[in-house]
């Protein structure tokens, strides 16, 4: 199968590469590199992939159409496994212009391309920051997902409602997953578990917000990736119980699906670091601060729909992913811990 994975020198997108390599896939990768965070690790991700002779790779922005038209054109993907967007809640509320142009303006760009080069599939990164204001737990698909409370999560929802008219309009099989929390080996630097580790070992103070009276859907790297690879091969169709006059908000009359994908098992900010701490065997000094504009106290996922279709998914319990983010982590950066 001969597929483009947008973001594929990002956290999630490298990942997914590297799996879908291994199964004897193509893999077309279309990247910016863009420097919101440190590009070397980038850099790495992407030397890794380039040792495969199925990788091919791209720089080039989403927002710029032509680049993205020249690309498809050229390499005729099957599939597309869009990742790349503007990461980050809170960056989002300083930077909301980056958001616009690669979130909504990069994905009608992969919408149109999809359509227009007759795509068989087009499964897209959404996000658990779509639930906002909804408190009711687990989160589930059949929820209501319109407030959200940061900028990053309403292009999120943006983009499941665009996939949609996609689908309605021009039967172009979509898959939203909205991702919760995914951490884990080559993970993003801004990300809070990698921040706490990184700060650990230099014996700075770490944030925790909220009093770390929080709780998140931790969700390791490769059971995210399972899902990604078995639901790429799930094509929706068209439900056809669905009914306009009670609209079931997951599913249509389009080939248009939308499923939570995480762990389903909520984890304590305050357990998380403190497996952090174990395993790097360095105690960390706290600084507790309030809750942030746009964060929410607690995620969990309902994923019982998305088994329903792929059937069971792995589950990477926190003290094992912890280890094996640490581990990589020391690794690649060559601490020395005290052991």
């Amino acid at each position: 199968m001969k597929i483009l994975v947008t973001g594929a020198a990002g956290f999630i997108g490298f990942h997914v590469s590297r799996r879908l390599l291994d199964d004897g896939n193509e893999v077309i990768g279309f990247d910016n590199l863009c420097d919101y965070y440190d590009v070397n690790l980038k850099r790495g991700r992407l030397s890794i992939l380039k040792k495969y002779p199925h990788f091919s790779f791209h720089k080039n922005d989403l927002a710029d159409k032509n680049a993205v038209d020249s690309v498809m054109e050229a390499e005729s993907p099957t599939r597309v496994i869009h990742l790349a967007a503007q990461a980050g809640v809170r960056y989002s509320i300083d930077h909301p212009h980056v958001y616009g142009q690669s979130n909504l303006v990069g994905f009608l760009n992969i919408l149109e391309a999809c359509r227009r080069f007759k795509v068989e599939h087009l499964v897209y990164a959404s996000s658990s920051s779509v639930y906002g204001l909804n408190e009711s737990l687990p989160f589930s698909v059949a929820d209501s997902a319109d407030h959200p409370i940061s900028l990053y999560g309403a292009t999120k929802k943006a983009n499941e409602l665009m996939a949609h008219a996609y689908s309605h309009l021009y039967r172009l099989p979509t898959t939203g997953l909205r991702l919760f929390t995914v951490y884990g080996p080559w993970g993003r630097p801004d990300m809070a578990y990698f921040l706490f580790v990184s700060k650990i070992i230099e014996g700075q103070a770490i944030d925790v917000f909220n009093r770390g009276e929080m709780e998140r859907d931790f969700t390791f790297i490769d059971d995210i990736v399972e899902g990604i690879a078995l639901i790429l091969s799930k094509t929706p169709i068209p439900d056809p119980g669905w009914s306009g006059k009670k609209p079931e908000a997951a599913s249509s009359s389009a080939p248009y699906r939308l499923f939570n994908i995480g762990a389903d098992s909520p984890v304590n900010l305050m357990d998380f670091i403190r497996e952090i701490e174990e395993r790097l065997g360095i105690k960390a000094k706290l600084n507790f601060l309030p809750l942030q504009p746009g964060d929410v106290v607690k995620t969990q996922a309902d994923i019982s729909p998305l088994v329903n279709v792929v059937g069971a998914l792995p589950s990477t319990d926190i003290k094992s992913g912890v280890r094996k983010f640490v581990d990589w982590y020391v690794d690649f950066y060559k601490v020395k811990l005290p052991r």
